[in-house]
């Protein structure tokens, strides 16, 4: 079993080598810390309205968050589920902030297109597996969709799912046609290629330390020196720890586990004979997906708690025999876990602090889209004077109380996969 420093996807990408800051006081109109998905697509939207001088700082590597361990899936929505979204925020701002995502959904596709970004796309679509056989709530879930917000999932039969997925776990299912999923790393790495071929300055191994105003500009703090800018964006997600406290106390850290198979050959075809990307109606639902060397990559499971990789090893392979028992003996070869960060209402936090520091954090376990509609906003904000869209400080910033916020969080995680585990035993 690997480390869980070196995921699959560590494994199969050849890094640049990109320098930290240096020791000279450096100046820049925009300075972006978080190398992430979001830092960078803020970047590369502030590159695209014609800003060069960018810093980049990032305190590991490129994609070293959740950026880069998570399962690879690129379709619309939050982590807050579409329905407590509507009635969170009403039909109009509701689909209003759910277009955005869409938006970045076909964003990336042109953007891998356009740079010609190698990435492992697979354009087959997301798939939503019925978990409880509640044929009712997924009609209602394809209705809600269709009527609030604009998109069209096509329902699959319990025997043509069955053709695609070889177990009898799940009960039909939702397609959403336009989702596809890659390997986030090689696209992270793909997106900073481009930014550093525009003259952005990206720094790894830079951890910025602390933000302080400078008259009219912002002072960033790193270990050998310092980034004086005019507008200084925070993005640094679940990894983040005493540098910005008025937006670290607005997220929680929260872990999640991903595993990859050895390759199967032929027998790939006897568990997944289809190449869409897969999740199911649980609230700590599997998600899963074939790769292109005939590998299953699976996710799972919601915890404070990071794990070394043979406990992920073995709680993910007693999920997968769960759904197939065909993959009894198979041998995990990778192993990881990650940090994904969580606002109070599990919406991205995008904005302006009072110091006027940006931020977008927060995306939780659905980020890839809203974190490069994050940027989009941000880079349009700063390039543009256009204003944050006002729905988004509905979610803005909310304490999370520390140690306290993640008992609770935990806490709330058991109790929902208990419930979830209820409903599974009285559906049987």
């Amino acid at each position: 079993m690997r480390t869980a420093a070196s995921s699959y996807y560590e494994a199969t990408v050849e890094r640049p080598i990109y320098p930290s800051a240096s020791a000279a006081r450096e100046e820049a109109q925009v300075c972006i810390v978080g190398g992430g998905f979001a830092g960078l697509a803020t970047a590369l939207g502030l590159v695209e309205r014609g800003m060069r001088d960018i810093v980049l700082l990032e305190a590991e590597r490129i994609g070293f968050g959740a950026s880069g361990r998570n399962g690879g899936f690129v379709f619309g929505g939050y982590s807050l589920e579409c329905a407590d979204l509507l009635r969170a925020l009403g039909p109009h701002d509701a689909r209003s902030l759910y277009r955005l995502t869409l938006d970045a959904v076909e964003l990336i596709g042109k953007r891998i297109a356009r740079h010609g970004i190698e990435c492992d796309v697979v354009q087959a679509g997301i798939i939503l597996a019925d978990w409880f056989g509640r044929p009712d709530a997924l009609a209602a879930q394809r209705e809600l969709m269709r009527t609030s917000f604009g998109v069209e999932w096509e329902p699959i039969s319990r025997s043509a799912l069955r053709e695609r997925l070889k177990t009898d776990r799940y009960h039909g299912g939702l397609l959403e046609r336009h989702g596809f999923h890659f390997h986030p790393l090689k696209y992270a790495l793909g997106i900073a290629k481009v930014l550093a071929a525009a003259g952005v300055r990206v720094y790894e191994h830079s951890p910025a330390l602390a933000f302080e105003p400078e008259r009219d500009r912002h002072l960033v703090s790193t270990p050998n020196g310092s980034i004086v800018a005019r507008h200084v964006v925070m993005a640094a997600g679940g990894y983040a720890r005493g540098v910005y406290r008025a937006v670290e106390r607005a997220v929680l850290p929260i872990a999640t586990y991903v595993v990859t198979t050895e390759p199967l050959g032929d027998r790939l075809k006897g568990v997944i004979d289809c190449a869409a990307a897969v999740y199911d109606t649980r609230f700590s639902f599997d998600y899963y997906r074939p790769l292109r060397d005939t590998r299953i990559l699976w996710g799972g499971r919601i915890s404070i708690f990071e794990r070394d990789p043979r406990t992920i090893a073995k709680l993910l392979m007693r999920d997968m025999l769960r759904v197939y028992p065909q993959l009894q003996g198979v041998k995990l070869e990778h192993a990881w876990s990650g940090l994904m960060s969580y606002g109070r209402r599990k919406m991205p936090q995008i904005g302006r602090c009072r110091d006027g520091v940006w931020h977008a954090v927060g995306f939780g376990g659905h980020g890839v889209a809203p974190t490069t509609a994050a940027g989009e906003l941000l880079a349009a904000a700063i390039a543009e004077e256009r204003p944050i869209p006002a729905p988004f400080a509905r979610f803005g910033l909310e304490p999370m109380h520390g140690v306290l916020g993640l008992a609770a969080a935990e806490a709330t995680y058991l109790a929902k996969i208990a419930a979830d585990a209820i409903a599974d035993f009285r559906q049987r």
